[in-house]
């Protein structure tokens, strides 16, 4: 089976088929959030700091850094903010970037083996991208669209992440080091956006034997209780082959549906990753129970 392994200075993380759920934290994004937009413009890291620790501590096991935010230095900003989490946490991190200087500028500090994030279809993104990803060592999401746009043919996705996955060989870049992005539409626009991503998925797994990712929170967007379509979404997609998301960690029922998806799913042996996250303490004043007897304190 396929395995993806992620590294920091100190952790490695693996990505696969029968490997526990991978969440990649998706906070540290100034996209849509203009007060962490201007601090990182400004070079003022501390909300970095903080969703970083905040996402490791709620279970994420890597995170996305970007920073994309007009107008600004953004190779700088990336490869400060990398530098960053790498000095406050040890999870490996997805290197989030459309601008190739700012992947670069972000890859050049990265002490392990890091996700770019990421490529797509179109020839010339192939062309400027794939090199980069083999010259440092890296692992790519692939987006399943191209100069066409994205698809409402699942088939057609899976033929562009096919694509990808095909041109990756020829720069001696091995499948195992691509997880493919099949794009989750938001399900209250496009009503069969869930069964879309699940057939990919199946296929990809199948035939291209690739590990998956996706945004997960888009499938929910407009739609009241995001929360419980997303957790839905996810043990669904884990069911059909996924194997990673990028998604906030910080909402208690979406990690509970990844963990219990994790214990159906036989990649919890003995439950014992549930059992830690969600075990309570003893009642003040009991023991625990010995010779079919509760002692008490």
């Amino acid at each position: 089976m396929t395995i993806t392994t992620l590294s920091s200075a100190t952790r490695e993380v693996k990505i696969g088929f029968n490997q526990p759920f991978v969440i990649i934290g998706e906070r540290i994004n100034p996209t849509g959030r203009k007060i962490l937009a201007e601090e990182m413009k400004n070079g003022d890291y501390s909300r970095v700091e903080a969703d970083a620790l905040a996402q490791v501590l709620a279970g994420a096991q890597m995170l996305d850094v970007n920073a994309g935010i007009p107008l600004a230095d953004e190779p700088r900003i990336l490869a400060e903010s990398i530098q960053l989490v790498q000095s406050i946490t040890d999870v490996p991190i997805s290197i989030d970037s459309s601008i190739i200087e700012a992947l670069e500028a972000g890859l050049s500090v990265y002490q392990g083996k890091a996700l770019v994030n990421s490529v797509t279809g179109e020839d010339e993104v192939l062309e400027r991208v794939l090199p980069l990803v083999k010259k440092y060592g890296a692992a790519v999401v692939a987006i399943s669209n191209d100069e066409t746009g994205i698809s409402e043919d699942p088939d057609e996705r899976f033929a562009v992440a096919k694509k990808i996955v095909e041109r990756a060989a020829d720069y001696g870049i091995h499948y195992s080091d691509i997880i493919v992005d099949p794009l989750v539409m938001p399900i209250g626009a496009i009503n069969s956006a869930g069964l879309q991503v699940m057939h990919v998925v199946r296929r990809l797994r199948e035939e291209l034997k690739v590990n998956t990712t996706c945004g997960a929170s888009n499938v929910s967007f407009g739609l009241p209780n995001r929360n419980g379509i997303n957790s839905a979404f996810l043990t669904m997609a884990m069911g059909a082959g996924m194997t990673s998301a990028i998604t906030s960690p910080l909402h208690a029922e979406v990690m509970q549906a990844v963990r219990g998806g994790d214990v159906m799913m036989g990649n919890d042996p003995n439950c014992a990753r549930w059992i830690k996250a969600y075990r309570q303490a003893p009642a003040p004043g009991t023991e625990r129970v010995r010779g079919g007897r509760r002692k008490r304190a």
